[in-house]
C-alpha cells in the first residue's frame, strides 16, 4: 500500500514533468521553505514563483524523470533528472539530484533539492562554469543571479497584475 507521502511527492514530480506550476505549488504548505545550490534558501510566495518562472523559461524544452521515492509519516526523498536548454547560448543540461522533503499535515513545508553545481555550471555556463563552477564566489554569484532573475519576475507578475485592475 502506498504511504500518502509517497503520493504526494508522484503528484509535485507529475505535475512539473507536466509543466504544471499550480499543481506544484498545491503540494507545498503555506509556509514553504526550499533550498537548492542554485537559489540558496527561499520562503513561500518567492519558492512559489520560482516554479512559474522555471517553467515559462523552459519553453516546453524540459523533460523531468523522478524515481526511487522513499517515504514515511514525516519525511520524503526522490532522485530526479531535469533535461533543458538554459540560457541566450541554449546550453543543454542533464541536471541531476535528490529532493529531500519534511512534509507536515500532508503538504511539503520544506524541500531541498541536492545536486553538483559545478557539473550543473560547466553545462549551463560553458568554460567559465569548467573553470570557476566549483568555487564558493561562483556559487554565491549564481545565487545572487537567481534571486535578482526572481525579483524581476516577480515585480513583472505584480505589474501585471496592477495593469489588470
Amino acid at each position: 500500500m502506498q504511504h500518502p507521502n509517497e503520493k504526494l511527492i508522484i503528484d509535485f514530480y507529475r505535475a512539473f514533468q507536466n509543466g504544471d506550476p499550480k499543481a506544484m505549488n498545491a503540494c507545498y504548505h503555506k509556509n514553504i521553505v526550499f533550498y537548492d545550490p542554485a537559489f540558496g534558501h527561499i520562503k513561500g510566495d518567492r519558492v512559489r514563483a520560482m516554479w512559474y518562472m522555471l517553467l515559462e523559461k523552459s519553453s516546453g524544452d524540459l523533460k523531468v524523470r523522478f524515481g526511487d521515492i522513499q517515504a514515511n509519516d514525516h519525511n520524503a526523498s526522490a532522485k530526479w533528472s531535469a533535461s533543458y536548454y538554459f540560457g541566450s547560448q541554449k546550453r543543454k543540461v542533464t541536471n541531476n539530484g535528490i529532493g529531500t522533503f519534511y512534509i507536515q499535515n500532508g503538504k511539503i513545508l520544506q524541500h531541498t533539492d541536492h545536486f553538483d553545481l559545478w557539473q550543473w555550471s560547466r553545462q549551463a555556463l560553458g568554460f567559465k562554469g569548467f573553470l570557476l563552477g566549483w568555487t564558493k564566489s561562483m556559487k554565491l554569484k549564481v545565487q545572487q543571479e537567481s534571486s535578482k532573475m526572481l525579483s524581476r519576475y516577480l515585480q513583472k507578475m505584480q505589474s501585471l497584475e496592477e495593469d489588470a485592475t
